[in-house]
Formats: C-alpha cells, structure tokens, sequence
C-alpha cells in the first residue's frame, strides 16, 4: 500500500499542536493548523517562528529552510478548511467532552477514508471514536515532546480502529516522517506516558521522604543511567499540570495508589508553577524555556 498523504489537518495549536506542525512542514507536507481564535494563531505561529531560530542559531537549520516550512504551514480559525486534509491529528487540550465535541464536527466535514488521529496520551480512543459514524477511522497517535526530536509514536488502537486504518497510520508514521511506530492497545496511559509519570511520581515520594533534594535526584539519575534530563526537569519540560491530569486519569481508570499524585505536585500546580510554561517549576527557566 502507498502512502500518498500531503495534507495534513492540526487541530489545536498548543506546545503539542506546534511542535507536530512544526516537524510535519519540515518533511515537506502541508500542514493546516486550526486554533479557536486569530490571536491564538497568531502566537502559535510565532513561537514556532522562535523554536525554528533556536535551530538557526545551532547551525541545524537554515533561514531558506525556516522560510520554506513557515510557507507550508496553513493557518485556519473554521474547521471547515481542513476538509481537504487526508489526515487529520487532533491535539487539544486532555478534556474528553472537548476532545468529543471536536471528533464529532470533523467527522461530518472529511470524507470517510481520512484517517482521525488523536495525540491524546490517557483517554480512551474507542470513546472518542464512538461520536463519529465511522468509529473504524479513529485511532492515536501519541507523540513524544519535542516531537521534533523524538523518534517515536505511539499507534494505538482502539476497539474499533480497522486494520487497514492501522496500516495506513503506520506507514505514513514510519515512511512520511520518519518515525519508528509502535503499536499499542487501548490502555490509559499507553506505554510513555504511563511509566515515565510513574517514574516523576517516584521521585516526587523520594523528595517528600526527604531521602534527597530535587538537584541530586535529577544528577543521580541523568548522570547515572544517561537520561537527556532528570524526572523534575521531565516534569517541568511536560508542565506539573499535565503530569497531574495524566496520574489522576490513570489512577482513576487503573484504581491503583501508585498512580495518586504527590501532594507536593498537586500544591505546586495549585500555586501556577507549572514548569517550563509558567518560567517556574522545580528549576527557573528563560523566555526560550532553557534553564537561569
């Protein structure tokens, strides 16, 4: 089977929604990134403007090539222009009725052969696709932040999702972008989320033990088993709320304490330190999220 996808919806246009636009311009498709409202296009669009200058200044990037994939990048503010889209990945925010309500008004707009994909990484993608008509199209693809980077999906399958929808998404994950797909079943969490916010959870008990500070169980475990980063600066890379969300979700569909959120995240994220975003999380960090 040949993957002939070259348009590609994206529907929000959040840290997730950028990124994956930001990486689908630079294989060379036309992206069509919807967001609610032109002013929260606008930014979008601007801070995939910085993230590609971040790469012009490593030398990983030219200015020809920053032109060449903001020119690829559509910007949309009605779900109705995406319905050229032979592929179209929804990144909103974790909130099921919200995710719901969009699967359901592009179903009616996209013919049936266009693959929905979700980037959730904890809900259930069979109750997702059971607001659509053809629930067989619906499947998850789970990117990894900064998807740029990271070479891996999660292709997960829902209780409907078609083989051939299955195979479809797999080819065009390992043979448009690049990517190393991995197939998963339905599970909240899927594979990523589900162990490394364990992972974050752990260490967050080993700070409330008082067993170690922030700053050597973030060397113990970079320096000692080769993590790019530590699981505090993971979690402030994510953002403390979505780490929070994703343990609450997985607690209450698993119903194992394992998955109850420290207490110290929840107070954090009570009190708007939520990481990466906010400048301020288990470590401070600049305008360009690189850490003072």
């Amino acid at each position: 089977m040949t993957v002939t996808v070259r348009k590609v919806g994206v529907i929000g246009a959040g840290t997730m929604g950028q990124s994956i636009a930001e990486m689908l311009a630079y294989k060379g498709l036309d992206v069509y990134l919807l967001e609610q409202t032109k002013e929260k296009l606008n930014y979008s669009i601007s801070m995939i403007e910085m993230s590609l200058d971040k790469q012009i200044e490593k030398w990983a990037l030219t200015q020809a090539e920053k032109k060449l994939i903001l020119n690829r990048i559509n910007r949309c503010e009605a779900m109705e222009e995406l319905s050229d889209c032979e592929l179209i990945i929804e990144t909103v925010s974790e909130e099921l009725e919200r995710k719901k309500s969009v699967f359901q008004q592009i179903d009616r707009i996209v013919g049936p052969d266009v693959i929905l994909a979700s980037n959730t990484s904890t809900l259930s993608l069979t109750e997702l696709a059971s607001v659509t008509a053809h629930p067989e199209r619906v499947i998850g693809m789970h990117f990894v932040y900064p998807v740029f980077k990271v070479d891996v999906v999660e292709i997960v399958r829902g209780l409907k999702t078609s083989d051939s929808t299955f195979d479809r998404t797999k080819q065009f994950v390992e043979q448009v972008i690049d990517k190393k797909g991995v197939m998963v079943f339905e599970s909240p969490g899927f594979i990523t989320t589900r162990l490394i916010c364990l992972f974050i959870n752990e260490a967050l008990h080993v700070l409330e033990e008082g067993t170690a500070s922030v700053e050597d169980i973030d060397s113990a475990m970079r320096i000692g088993y080769s993590f790019q980063h530590g699981p505090f600066e993971m979690a402030d890379r994510f953002g403390l709320d979505s780490v929070e969300a994703a343990l609450e979700t997985m607690f209450r569909e698993y119903g194992e304490l394992k998955y109850r959120p420290s207490f110290i995240l929840k107070k954090m994220v009570r009190a708007g330190q939520l990481g990466v975003k906010s400048g301020a999380g288990f470590f401070q960090y600049d305008k360009d999220g690189d850490r003072t």
